[in-house]
């Protein structure tokens, strides 16, 4: 499909008038670009592992509008009518000049009209996601070479990474803490639970450092292609790896196929919202002695989770940090 997009130029104070003022013209929802910093409650929400360092902030935006178009050239506006470019282009020029009538803080007002394609949207993050280290570890996204560097740091592995559309990359803070949580811990008698697996690093990753076998579980069902593909990239075996489509937190079904007793480590890198009532769930699915990792957890909520581990029946070993997040470890007691 063929996507026509309007860009306006204006400031970060007038973001939300424009939004709303351009619905009269029948343009729904917006993408907008500035450098304003992200509050914890918004990192809390959202895994950001690619995106480009943020600029000063000086107190501009840009405000992207995408219309679909028709064989014929004209767009598919949201009641079903027929919209021309030139025509919604002079229609947000109206609209802005009537903002600027009552208001002074509309900004440069520029607009732009180009042609975006889907695959566009699909693959222009790839420009901000590069090779990089997590200690001795490569990781290289599927479409990179590895670069030849000095020869002074050789990696003890290299890592093949392709998340696709859906899931991180691995360079979030969280998922490093997991990592180095995991390296910990495991042994060539591993059996591994990876609860949320996404596209599969942190089980992948165990397997190929030397564990027995990893089972993980995800509510997407993009997430087996995206584990699949990240296998054949790394040449693990499939069969060491057994995914389950299904929530852990309550089904009883994928509790039972998960299995209860039976997992040396546990780990789960999601957010404390969803944590802190998976706790029993996965407590119920360790052998005695065993770890459980919990990550995604920003400043401030590495307590709430601890302390939900704890009334599960786990004593923290651990809690680690790495800039503004956190992990927390737990063991179950011995029998």
């Amino acid at each position: 499909m063929k996507w026509m997009r309007f860009r306006v130029r204006t400031t970060v104070d007038a973001e939300d008038i424009i939004i709303s003022k351009l619905e009269d013209i029948g343009l729904e929802g917006a993408q907008i670009e500035d450098n304003v910093p992200l509050t914890a409650a918004e990192k809390e929400q959202m895994f950001v592992d690619i995106c480009p360092p943020p600029g000063p902030d000086d107190g501009t935006a840009v405000l992207s509008f995408y219309v679909e178009e028709n064989e014929d050239g004209t767009l598919k506006m949201p009641d079903g009518s027929k919209g021309k470019p030139e025509k919604i282009r002079k229609g947000i020029a109206q609209c802005l000049d009537e903002l600027r009538s009552y208001s002074d803080i509309i900004g440069d007002g520029t607009i732009s009209v180009d042609e975006t394609k889907d695959e566009d949207w699909i693959n222009n993050w790839k420009q901000y996601f590069h090779q990089f280290w997590i200690d001795d570890i490569l990781c290289i996204p599927s479409w990179e070479k590895p670069e030849k560097g000095d020869g002074e740091k050789k990696p003890r592995l290299v890592f093949h990474i392709d998340p696709g559309t859906a899931f991180g990359t691995g360079m979030h803070e969280t998922t490093q803490l997991c990592i180095r949580e995991i390296r910990k811990y495991l042994t060539d008698e591993t059996n591994l639970l990876d609860i949320g697996t996404g596209s599969g690093i942190l089980g992948i990753l165990s397997l190929m450092l030397g564990g027995r076998s990893v089972t993980a579980t995800d509510l997407d069902p993009c997430a087996v292609p995206a584990v699949n593909d990240n296998l054949k990239a790394n040449g693990v075996d499939p069969s060491r790896f057994h995914m389950i489509l299904g929530n852990l937190t309550d089904d009883k079904k994928i509790q039972d196929e998960v299995g209860y007793g039976k997992y040396d480590i546990v780990v789960a890198n999601i957010l404390p919202s969803v944590l802190v009532p998976l706790t029993p769930a996965a407590v119920r699915c360790m052998k005695p002695g065993a770890v459980c990792i919990m990550s995604g957890i920003i400043d401030g909520y590495e307590k709430t989770v601890a302390d939900a581990c704890e009334k599960a029946g786990l004593e923290i070993v651990n809690i680690a940090d790495q800039g503004e997040w956190h992990s927390v470890t737990g063991r179950k007691a011995e029998v």
